[in-house]
């Protein structure tokens, strides 16, 4: 990209502004809504480099899916000893009320969004599987809308792969599962951290934007209702509320948001909700640490993408050598997201370093260590001047009669030079991934 389409960054982070296009997040109890800052410099990533990064995708994805149908069905790797019984249940993403609940055509990961980072010597490492309610596509879905908008030029100079498509990716996803009538989007409401992707996805597939209050359980089936007060049928929910939330009647009793009964027609087969709720149970950062082990025990395979070197205090020889290397490693809290609960052992000081180690031999399931890797710095622009700063890469993989990778992805970065975290939670910004056609 040249320094004169570089400075159309103010017009498109005005344009994004004015779409809406923000995170919401709760601090002190308090809700703040803030603009997700946008980099006009786009991430490239080569087409036979992405074609390297869609096999390993889809087979993890693959892997991952097989799991969770395993651990809710017959328990074999379980059974095999692959991975210890204590472990799976101590997890917070377990459901026991998920037990022996199989959802249409056996998906249970719809949508899957898989982090991961570029060392500085090429090679990618899996650094977290989000397979619960992932978000991020339509950020730069819409940045992209708009930087054709603001300079046509950049993309007929470029042969960059279309991005547009994902909502195609996504209904073909929900109609795949569809059990016959309507699609809905269920957001918690106007207040949730990723309202403006709810009402953007449902814009871009023609599904219904719905709260819970909209939809009501009938006769078996799930009715939404418009403004008129008609009832009109719904086969399937892509639904954007955590499991504990969805159902007062099967999950938190306290939950207002959530659809009462909805989970006792998704058991009959009377809708599909996308994800299956107790995916929780595969994206848990202790299970992370297994993933290669079940992509060897259900595919056969061996794994073409490598999770970053990890280590599991609940093993004593791990714990052994999380407390001899403990300045060089990160840990990271199991049960956190959004870039809350990672602690580098070198940042802390000697009393801290005494509390947390001890907080770790008491509660082993808990954290995971990982190596710190050197990822790549890609250039972003801030007060004029090109400068480095570390991203990640989010890939979408949509599930519907085989693993779709989206040919795009969020790429997010920090503000902060000396920070390894990008979440946008903590600060960090965005930009375009172009995945270059040839």
């Amino acid at each position: 990209m040249k320094a004169e389409e570089l400075h159309h960054v103010d017009t498109v982070n005005e344009l994004l502004a004015r779409y809406g296009v923000k995170f919401g997040i709760y601090k002190n109890g308090t809700f703040k809504e803030q603009l997700f800052p946008f980099d006009m410099i786009p991430r490239k990533i080569s087409k036979s480099e992405f074609d390297y990064l869609e096999k390993g995708l889809k087979q993890r994805v693959v892997a991952l899916n097989e799991f969770i149908k395993d651990i809710y069905g017959d328990k074999k790797i379980i059974r095999d000893k692959v991975i210890p019984e204590e472990f799976v249940y101590m997890g917070s993403g377990y459901l026991a009320q998920c037990e022996g609940v199989m959802p249409r055509k056996g998906i249970y990961s719809h949508i899957s969004g898989i982090d991961l980072v570029q060392a500085k010597d090429g090679e990618w490492y899996i650094l977290e599987d989000n397979l619960r309610i992932p978000s991020g596509a339509s950020y730069p879905m819409i940045a992209r809308d708009i930087c054709r908008k603001c300079s046509p030029a950049t993309f007929e100079k470029n042969v960059i792969c279309d991005n547009r498509n994902y909502a195609k990716l996504l209904r073909k996803t929900m109609d795949y599962v569809s059990t016959g009538g309507h699609s809905v989007i269920l957001s918690p409401g106007r207040y949730n951290a990723a309202y403006f992707e709810h009402s953007y996805l449902a814009e871009q597939t023609g599904a219904h934007l719905a709260t819970g209050n909209e939809l009501i359980v009938e006769n078996d089936h799930l009715y939404f209702i418009d403004y008129s007060g008609r009832k009109e049928k719904v086969g399937v929910v892509y639904r954007r509320i955590s499991d504990e939330y969805l159902d007062p009647m099967n999950f938190n009793p306290e939950s207002v948001i959530g659809i009462p009964h909805i989970y006792d027609i998704y058991r009959k087969g009377n809708v599909a909700l996308i994800n299956a709720p107790g995916n929780g149970v595969a994206d848990d950062k202790g299970i992370y640490y297994f993933v290669p082990k079940m992509i060897e025990y259900y595919l056969g395979e061996e794994p073409i993408l490598h999770n970053a070197p990890t280590y599991l205090p609940f093993y004593e020889k791990d714990m052994k050598y999380v407390l001899e290397n403990f300045d060089y490693l990160v840990l990271k809290d199991v049960a956190e997201a959004g870039g809350y609960g990672v602690v580098f052992g070198n940042s802390m000081t000697r009393k801290e370093k005494e509390k947390f180690i001890s907080m770790l031999k008491n509660e082993p399931r808990r954290f995971i260590a990982q190596e710190v890797i050197d990822f790549c710095d890609i250039d972003i622009m801030e007060k004029g001047e090109i400068v480095p700063r570390k991203a990640d890469l989010r890939a979408f993989v949509l599930m519907a009669e085989e693993p779709m990778v989206w040919r795009s992805g969020l790429t997010r970065f920090s503000r902060n030079s000396d920070s390894f975290i990008v979440n946008s939670s903590q600060g960090g910004g965005f930009k375009d991934t172009w995945v270059m056609e040839n």
